[in-house]
């Protein structure tokens, strides 16, 4: 029981000056400074606004063109536009209407008419 008490002890000694070490290291006016300066950064960084991907239209066809019948009719179809869509430059995607999904669905609020 002794030796285990001594170990303890002995833990505790180093803990506190470790402790120590850390505090007489930085002062602690300087430590406030810090918590302080780290709060106010945290702050006044902005989140990022997030957008949908510009094919996200195009996977939401197909998604739904998986649940809709005969799969080797409706899904060809929507695939080859999503591939086309990944394919291509921002701004020059396919502009061939949607089969699947209706104008009220779409994200970025273009008229779009399905064509089924």
């Amino acid at each position: 029981m002794e030796a285990s008490s001594g170990l303890s002890e002995s833990h505790g000694a180093q803990e506190s000056s470790r402790s120590d070490a850390v505090s007489s290291a930085v002062p602690e006016h300087k430590q406030h400074q810090t918590l302080g300066q780290k709060q106010e950064s945290k702050q006044s960084v902005q989140q990022p606004v997030l957008h949908p991907h510009r094919c996200n239209d195009r996977i939401e066809d197909l998604v739904q063109a998986l649940f809709e019948g005969n799969l080797q009719k409706s899904v060809p179809s929507p695939a080859r536009l999503l591939w086309r869509c990944m394919r291509s430059r921002p701004g020059e995607e396919p502009t061939e209407p949607f089969l699947f999904i209706s104008k009220k669905t779409a994200n970025d609020g273009t008229e779009r008419n399905p064509s089924s």
